[in-house]
C-alpha cells in the first residue's frame, strides 16, 4: 500500500454529484457550493447513457481540479476502477463487494471506502469488520433521487450506534428545516444532492445546512 497522505471523513455535509446534469452547469454548482460548505464529495455514478469511458474520466478529472483548492475527499459511486486512473480518494459502495480484498490488491494504494446502510445491522458490523471509513443511511424520507432506497427507523441509526464509532451520515429528502427531526439520533453528517445542486444559490444551501446539522450538536 501507497503511504501517501490520506484524507480523512469526519462528518459535516456531504455533497453527492450528479453527472447527469449539464457539465458546466455541474462545475458551476460544484464550486459555489465549495465556496460554502461541504465537506465530503461522492460522484454519483448516474452517468449519461451515451457516454465513453474516456469521457467519464474526463469527466471526474474536470470535478477533481475545481475540488482540488478546497482539500475535501472526493469518492466515486460503486466504479472502484476508476481509483486506478484518478487521483480519486475512494469509492463508495451501495452494497459491500465480496471481492473487496481483491479490489485492495489491485488498487494498491490506499483509499476512503463508505457503504450504504438501511435497517439490515449486519451491513454495519460487516463493513466494521472490513474497515469501512463511515456509514451512509439511505433513506430517512422519502426523495426522488433516492427512490431505490428503503426508509430507515430512527432506532436502527441509533443501534448502529453501538456497533460503531465511525462516521454516521444520514440521506433521503434532507432539508434545512427536517432535519431538527433526527436530532435524537447520534450522527456526524448529512449527505445532499438536489437539496444543494437544485438550489438557486449552492452556497447559501450549503450554508444552511452545515448549520442545521451544527444545531443539532
Amino acid at each position: 500500500m501507497s503511504s501517501t497522505q490520506q484524507k480523512t471523513i469526519t462528518g459535516g455535509v456531504y455533497l453527492v454529484l450528479n453527472p447527469a446534469m449539464d457539465t458546466s452547469e455541474l462545475l458551476h454548482k460544484l464550486k459555489q457550493a465549495l465556496d460554502g460548505s461541504v465537506d465530503v464529495l461522492q460522484i454519483w455514478n448516474n452517468w449519461p447513457d451515451d457516454i465513453t469511458p474516456k469521457e467519464k474520466q474526463k469527466m471526474v478529472q474536470q470535478l477533481l481540479e475545481v475540488a482540488k483548492p478546497y482539500d475535501v475527499p472526493v469518492l466515486i459511486n460503486d466504479e472502484w476502477e476508476l481509483l486506478a486512473e484518478t487521483q480519486l480518494d475512494g469509492v463508495h459502495f451501495d452494497k459491500i463487494p465480496d471481492n473487496l480484498k481483491e479490489i485492495r490488491q489491485k488498487l494498491d494504494r490506499d483509499f476512503l471506502i463508505g457503504i450504504t446502510c438501511g435497517n439490515d445491522l449486519q451491513v454495519i458490523r460487516r463493513g466494521e469488520a472490513l474497515g469501512a471509513d463511515y456509514f451512509s443511511f439511505c433513506a430517512m424520507f422519502p426523495s426522488s433521487s433516492v427512490d431505490d432506497c428503503e426508509i430507515v427507523r430512527p432506532d436502527t441509526v441509533q443501534k448502529a450506534r453501538e456497533i460503531t464509532e465511525k462516521p454516521l451520515f444520514v440521506s433521503g429528502g434532507i432539508t434545512p428545516e427536517n432535519l431538527p427531526k433526527l436530532e435524537n439520533l447520534d450522527i456526524e453528517g448529512v449527505a445532499v444532492i438536489s437539496g444543494i445542486l437544485s438550489a438557486d444559490d449552492p452556497r447559501q444551501a450549503s450554508l444552511d445546512y452545515h448549520q442545521a446539522l451544527k444545531n443539532l450538536n
